[in-house]
């Protein structure tokens, strides 16, 4: 009874988030289409498996064609894996879904919530081709939230919408520690890489 309420809880918590539009003056809300995408990397000290994750709930707003806010959902039980033979695919992806890795059970969902869009001008690590935006925002992920920002690049034009980022986050501080010892035969690296590839239409 108390891990159903606490599922309850969080899923009401993750939709009530992406939901909430914004009062602001000015602003017009976007939707993701089914295009759009987050893509996974992980990689260990032989080899790497990637794959992505459908988008759910979302919102994005937008002022003056420009990108101001926002938030999406990605279902965990949407994740797939590209490079993996069929014959091991399942058991791959059960594994991630499970305690070692996303905790699907209590956690099915993570989120992204848009706090910052300021303009770039260069540094951090590798952005993607023409980056234009910081974007910073609140990741949450296995019931934890850690800001994160990054380089990205956001096109709005008209009732179109489109943003790119590619960026790293550190797993083991959303508590995702499994073979995270560098010391021990089998490690994979802390560093995942992220890919969004968001593209929308104005509601």
């Amino acid at each position: 009874m108390k891990k159903t309420t606490t599922i309850w809880l969080w899923s009401a918590l993750i939709l009530m988030a992406a939901c909430k539009k914004s009062d602001k003056p000015g602003e017009t809300q976007y939707k993701l289409n089914s295009r759009s995408v987050v893509e996974w990397k992980g990689t260990m000290d032989d080899g790497f498996n990637n794959g992505s994750f459908d988008i759910s709930e979302n919102h994005i707003m937008v002022k003056q064609e420009k990108l101001t806010g926002g938030s999406f959902v990605f279902p965990i039980v949407s994740i797939k894996n590209f490079n993996l033979p069929d014959s091991l695919k399942e058991q791959f992806l059960h594994h991630l879904k499970s305690a070692d890795f996303f905790n699907m059970v209590l956690y099915p969902e993570a989120a992204f919530t848009i706090t910052s869009v300021q303009p770039y001008t260069g540094g951090g690590e590798a952005p993607v081709a023409n980056a234009n935006y910081w974007i910073e925002g609140d990741f949450t992920m296995i019931g934890k939230t850690n800001p994160i920002r990054f380089p990205a690049f956001i096109s709005v034009s008209g009732k179109r919408l489109s943003v790119e980022a590619r960026f790293k986050i550190d797993r083991t501080k959303w508590g995702m520690n499994y073979a995270s010892d560098p010391s021990q035969q089998f490690y994979i690296h802390k560093n995942v890489e992220l890919y969004f590839k968001l593209s929308g239409e104005k509601r």
